[in-house]
């Protein structure tokens, strides 16, 4: 089988990915390490064409022009083109994209076209209260016509891409996205008392926001609290970062609580467990996810996790069964669960236990992967 995954967010050394990357990172080798073909075709990152090898994926990194208005165009262009050749050189059975990237791709014929719902424009802009951008709007519901078949990472994502998209009554199943228990697996190191993590791209819609807010309410029952804040910046339109927003704007609001608030900036996948394993409490109070990656790698090292009680959320988590849900809009709530988790150890040490026992029970990458092989090996008979 020879399964051929378009997507520019393939993780490479030196730039910054997010979720879809590190979901690919997970999956694509270990399908490979079970016999499967994989071909990844996106653009390249600087606009220069490049290959590389990761542990059997074979990865074409495409450069193109960056026209303005037209480098869409070009961008299509370059992966028909690419996409072509491979098939021509070794046929291509399946080719998965998230939910734009088929809308300009021509279809071969004999291949299976597979959306993957990562969480599109659609989803998006409806939970962000923003406006359907007419241009990328367009792009998902033709690619949507185009697919022969969906996976939905969640049944939330499932369920509410379906309140705007047809599926077309098209093959549509729910597999979760794997999790490396391997690699994410308790460690015995130091736990830094009352250590307060969040790991994430730092922008609103994943509550930084509304968890800085919540911090000096932690403060005042347990004032050694410290705040370590991981990942990549966000911009807004106008160039602004967005972590300069917040010291600008928030943290002259905490008065001595913001000195306890560290930014640390992009971290290397590599290096995450360690920092999960420090924590006393990993805290995710996203406004809204797909799936979410961070809630079950930490879960998965035995940390108590305060998750959002939106969208897939309950999903992940039961609330004080394997972690704690929480209202991401609250800062009040928010620190009511990070004050809990730090007040209950006996309590918090039986939570951790379960939550790794559920992430192995429905994330573990043996089972997303078997389930993965099985969807498209269905499909491609």
């Amino acid at each position: 089988m020879h399964l051929c995954l378009i997507t520019h967010e393939y993780p490479k050394s030196g730039f910054a990915h997010g979720g879809i990357g590190s979901f690919l990172k997970t999956l694509a080798p270990k399908l490979v390490a079970q016999g499967i073909e994989v071909t990844v075709v996106g653009l390249s990152y600087d606009y220069q064409e490049d290959y590389e090898e990761d542990q059997g994926v074979r990865i074409f990194r495409l450069g193109y022009q960056n026209v303005k208005r037209f480098g869409w165009f070009y961008g299509f262009k370059a992966m028909n083109k690419k996409i072509a050749a491979i098939h021509k050189e070794n046929p291509i059975d399946s080719i998965e994209s998230a939910e734009l990237e088929l809308a300009f791709l021509t279809k071969i014929p004999g291949i299976k076209y597979v959306i993957r719902l990562h969480g599109g424009h659609h989803f998006f802009s409806e939970s962000e209260h923003r406006k359907i951008d007419f241009w990328k709007g367009f792009q998902e519901k033709i690619s949507f016509k185009k697919a022969d078949a969906f996976i939905a990472v969640s049944n939330y994502v499932k369920t509410k891409t379906n309140e705007f998209l047809s599926f077309h009554d098209k093959h549509l199943v729910m597999i979760n996205y794997p999790i490396d228990v391997d690699f994410f697996t308790p460690k015995n190191s130091v736990v830094i008392k009352n250590s307060i993590v969040f790991v994430g791209s730092v922008c609103e819609k994943k509550g930084v926001r509304q968890l800085i807010q919540a911090f000096p309410l932690v403060k005042k029952q347990f004032p050694e609290a410290t705040l370590e804040i991981y990942g990549r910046d966000w911009f807004f339109p106008s160039g602004k970062s967005y972590i300069e927003m917040l010291q600008e704007t928030e943290l002259p609001k905490l008065g001595s609580s913001a000195i306890d608030i560290h930014f640390q900036g992009r971290v290397n996948y590599e290096n995450i467990p360690e920092i999960y394993a420090q924590a006393q409490v990993c805290v995710f109070p996203s406004h809204m996810e797909t799936q979410g990656l961070v809630a079950p790698e930490a879960m998965a090292m035995e940390k108590l996790v305060v998750f959002t009680n939106q969208g897939p959320g309950p999903e992940t988590i039961t609330n004080l069964e394997n972690g704690l849900l929480c209202n991401p809009f609250s800062p009040l709530d928010i620190a009511d669960k990070i004050c809990w988790a730090f007040s209950n150890e006996e309590k918090v040490d039986v939570i951790c236990k379960n939550a790794r026992k559920s992430v192995l029970d429905k994330y573990a990458a043996a089972l997303i992967v078997q389930k993965n092989i099985d969807f498209y090996t269905k499909l491609i008979q």
